[in-house]
């Protein structure tokens, strides 16, 4: 009876009493134990701010005499406060262990900053930054306790089919939420299509060059900053153009079509620009990209086949499914080693582009099965999104973790390149599109889709390269950097969506 009085009369002071405990656990288990076996600790501080913030959102209002929304809000308020005083010291510890060279110090500062996401899902107002938060987590986690995201056992948490698969698995979520409907609106707006992609592949690509030469990062590093600007735009483009009012047709044609283009597009560039600083076998990474992008879309769209009205496409899909079946059946048992085998030039490239009809045969089996899964569990289809957050976040780690020490090296550097790419391009390709004759919304729209990239092909694609730990590094950061600034940039738009548009 105590306890629940206290949470009446005082959520305030509670809450305060709380953030400090978990501070101070966390804090002492670092010093007592050393970072990488303070998890249980800093376990149980994130639970205590959870259920405190559970409890400050539901604490009535008989002692105080305040509305409930009221209440409400004053929460939101001083939980917003709280929150970012824990960041700033987090901050400040952070920038102490830099100046003074000291791990431990750097080891709080992330364990403080990890408390303060924590304790930011659990503002309402911030429902829309809670998959940002969890990537800031996974990221800040990864640098704390590498080994534990990089093996379990012998079995390596980077192994080149397991990233196959979590990307595919990323880029089927995507493709659910997509229709072969989104191809039809390049003949509605062929002009706005056009000046779309053309700034998504020249600004990005080119902005992330000059960014690399500026800043003189190391010459892998360097690639990969140039890769993530050379990758095709995501789902989370259409999203903030969803937030931001602006024009969700074009927006997700522009993304399809830039999906479509990436296997030829990517690679091309990649070669001229990249080519003097890795070793890039463009025909391989053309070949990886469809595996990655085009295999598991196509899955999605089998599904959509099959939900046609139309008895013959249908029928269509249906054969095509005994046909896939038929073909895996056969490299199963041992026509991959046959093929293989009788090869004039079994090389790399050639055994890629050999594997091609198999995985397209996988992904029209698959979106098969999916499609009578969906029958079964209609509830499946709304889980694809939130499949894809999962890849993302897994593959955030992995790569975070096994980059640790390049990070180290060149993680302040890097953020900061990283935020240039992604906010100039958002500049540069509004300003362009305004240039080449575009009304405001669908300015606004194309520099959304150019300053936003997709962060798991460039993880993907540095995987299959072999160089995850290094080339892969901008894309981890360029991920969760663009969804903040994204979000910022949509909402900014949002409120002045319906102002009128200025006179030329």
């Amino acid at each position: 009876m105590q306890v629940g009085f206290v949470w009446e009369k005082k959520p305030r002071v509670v809450w305060l009493s709380s953030t400090l405990t978990a501070i101070l656990v966390a804090i002492a288990s670092c010093v007592t134990k050393g970072g990488a076996r303070a998890w249980p600790y800093v376990t149980i501080a994130i639970r205590v701010l959870r259920y405190a913030a559970q409890a400050a959102a539901k604490s009535t209002t008989r002692f105080l005499q305040i509305p409930f929304q009221k209440l409400h809000s004053m929460n939101q308020n001083w939980l917003k406060k709280i929150i970012a005083a824990t960041l700033m010291l987090g901050l400040l510890i952070l920038a102490l262990g830099w100046w003074q060279h000291s791990a431990l110090l750097s080891s709080i500062a992330g364990f403080i900053t990890m408390v303060a996401c924590c304790m930011g899902m659990s503002v309402p107002d911030w429902s829309g930054y809670r998959f940002t938060f969890w990537i800031l987590i996974a990221n800040i986690g990864a640098m704390l306790a590498p080994q534990w995201f990089q093996n379990i056992g012998e079995f390596s948490l980077t192994n080149s089919w397991l990233m196959l698969i979590v990307i595919q698995a990323i880029m089927f979520g995507m493709g659910t939420q997509m229709s072969l409907r989104d191809f039809a609106h390049v003949v509605k707006m062929p002009k706005g299509v056009v000046v779309g992609l053309s700034c998504q592949f020249t600004i990005m690509p080119l902005l992330g060059v000059t960014l690399a030469k500026v800043f003189l990062l190391p010459p892998e590093v360097a690639a990969g900053v140039i890769l993530i600007g050379s990758c095709s735009s995501g789902l989370a483009s259409n999203v903030m153009t969803f937030m931001a009012k602006g024009n969700l047709a074009l927006s997700v044609t522009i993304t399809a079509m830039a999906t479509v283009m990436a296997p030829v597009m990517t690679p091309v560039w990649m070669k001229l620009l990249a080519g003097s600083l890795v070793d890039i076998n463009a025909f391989k990474m053309s070949m990886d990209i469809v595996k990655m992008v085009l295999v598991p879309i196509l899955a999605a769209f089998v599904h959509e086949w099959l939900s046609s009205r139309e008895l013959r496409t249908r029928r269509i899909v249906q054969v095509l499914t005994f046909l896939a079946s038929v073909w895996i059946a056969f490299l199963m048992l041992g026509g991959w080693q046959w093929m293989v085998a009788n090869a004039v030039r079994p090389s790399e490239s050639f055994q890629s582009a050999l594997s091609i009809p198999g995985f397209f045969a996988a992904a029209t089996l698959f979106g098969f099965v999916y499609h009578h899964a969906v029958e079964f569990v209609p509830k499946l289809k709304g889980w694809m999104p939130i499949v894809s957050m999962i890849g993302i976040v897994y593959y955030t780690l992995v790569t975070t973790a096994i980059g640790r020490n390049q990070l180290l090296e060149v993680g302040f550097v890097l953020v900061i390149v990283t935020f240039l790419h992604n906010v100039l391009g958002f500049f540069l390709g509004y300003w362009a599109s305004r240039a080449l004759g575009m009304n405001r919304q669908d300015a606004r729209t194309i520099a959304i889709e150019v300053g936003m990239q997709n962060g798991a092909m460039g993880a993907g694609i540095a995987r299959s390269m072999g160089k995850l730990d290094t080339v892969g590094l901008a894309a981890t950061i360029f991920g969760p950097l663009m969804n903040i600034t994204g979000s910022v940039l949509a909402n900014h738009w949002r409120q002045t969506a319906d102002d009128p548009e200025p006179l030329k």
